[in-house]
């Protein structure tokens, strides 16, 4: 029989998913590839995760080493998350030989430079689907389904704890605090929310999807991140009355010969196919010279979805060592020596759309001031909406810009800021349609 053991680190929420999988869908998953996939070991510092799986005694340990040297075990599935003992773990594995799986994200966007090289070097697969987007099967879609594209873009909802905020403030007009602390009732939110909130998490999975789409090196630090804390309801109800709806985008592009990585707030319209995805769902669109665009959509997080992802690539790593196919596809797409530094647009050069919103004394000439700051930077104004007076007597007055340098709108802030007539700092959303225009 054609059988290939494995072991797991990590016995938590996807872990014991992972684990269930394995063993209660052993027949089926036989039935569709010839490979009996044995889980043989799983380590976890807590035993008691083990407990109410299926497995026979001797198979949880708190020895996460003699799980990983183990001979018998030919792929590890690291799932302990992390960038520390996680690493350590995983480097340990590759040097004896072992495959690995992981759906660690931040380990592998961070330090993807110095893992992916030895891998190769060590001649083992290294698989990592569920690190971007659940069960949405982007990474195999980019490296396999659309080989024979040329990527021009990426365009993504790829944390579902912002995206379920974002649709409960716009559903029913609550703030952010209330739609966090409802994120964290349901489990969408953890109790420190700041690497989904302040749109670390989705800049991770951009980094990944970059390097493999358009054959660069992960390149995380040059991605610029900006969260949603400081959206509000009251932006929300007026990009509604504009046509559009705010999402936490990761958005890239490639533009003569460099690459726009992006991640922050953005209005889009409400016609647009992911203005729809709602809750704690995720969604990708990308554009391809063949194919034009394709959608991507699911689950981006949760213990059966993830876990799914991750058993697709235990299966695809043991089918390679069943039938001798290791290395069959490369690990960034794109073969080691086609790889290369391509460099990421600044963002202070990006053109787009604007979204303006000010604190405006409600008192006459106000209006003209601000547009003249506006056009003093090169800066036009598409249209305005200005509100009745409120406490204090400010007025919301809200503006849209045709396409404007972001260079330029940075300066208009800081000026504005210092204008009397004007009590807060601006708030600033980009604007963009398919083509990033208006």
């Amino acid at each position: 029989m054609n059988q290939v053991s494995v072991g797991i680190l990590g016995c938590g929420t996807v872990g014991s998913g992972t684990a269930r999988i394995l063993i209660e869908k052993k027949d089926l998953i036989f039935s569709r590839t010839g490979v009996d996939i044995n889980l043989k070991r799983i380590a976890d510092i807590d035993p008691s995760r083990g407990e109410g799986l299926p497995i026979g005694q001797g198979v949880m340990t708190t020895d996460a080493v003699s799980v990983i040297e183990d001979p018998e075990i030919q792929v590890i599935v690291e799932l302990i998350g992390g960038k520390t003992v996680a690493r350590d773990f995983m480097i340990r594995a590759i040097n004896s030989g072992k495959h690995v799986v992981t759906a660690n994200k931040a380990l592998l966007s961070e330090l993807g430079g110095e893992i992916f090289p030895l891998a190769q070097e060590k001649s083992v697969d290294l698989a990592y689907e569920a690190s971007v987007g659940g069960c949405i099967p982007i990474i195999k879609s980019i490296r396999e389904s659309l080989v024979g594209n040329t990527i021009s873009s990426i365009r993504g909802i790829l944390n579902g704890t912002c995206n379920f905020i974002l649709s409960r403030m716009t559903a029913d007009g609550c703030g952010f605090d209330d739609a966090l602390s409802e994120a964290q009732e349901k489990g969408f939110a953890e109790a420190d929310p700041t690497l989904d909130i302040d749109g670390f998490d989705t800049a991770h999975k951009l980094a990944i999807l970059n390097a493999i789409a358009y054959g660069m090196n992960i390149n995380l630090d040059d991605i610029y991140v900006e969260g949603i804390r400081d959206i509000s309801a009251i932006d929300i109800a007026f990009a509604s009355e504009f046509g559009y709806t705010v999402k936490l985008l990761a958005i890239s592009r490639q533009v003569n010969g460099s690459v726009e990585a992006r991640v922050h707030p953005t209005m889009i319209s409400k016609d647009n196919i992911l203005a729809s995805v709602n809750g704690s769902l995720n969604a990708v669109t990308i554009s391809g010279d063949c194919v034009d665009k394709v959608l991507l959509y699911g689950h981006g997080a949760g213990m059966m979805p993830t876990a799914s992802a991750v058993v697709s690539d235990i299966v695809d790593v043991a089918r390679n060592i069943v039938f001798g196919g290791q290395g069959r596809v490369p690990l960034l797409s794109y073969r080691p020596e086609s790889l290369s530094v391509v460099p990421v647009k600044p963002m202070a050069e990006l053109q787009t759309c604007y979204y303006f919103r000010f604190a405006a004394a409600d008192r006459p000439g106000v209006l003209s001031r601000i547009a003249g700051v506006l056009g003093n930077h090169n800066i036009s104004i598409k249209s305005v909406n200005q509100r009745g007076r409120r406490v204090g007597g400010n007025a919301p007055l809200v503006m849209l810009t045709h396409r404007a340098v972001e260079a330029d709108i940075r300066k208009a802030v800081l000026e504005l800021a210092e204008l009397d007539c004007v009590a807060d700092k601006p708030v600033v959303i980009r604007v963009e349609d398919e083509n990033g225009n208006l």
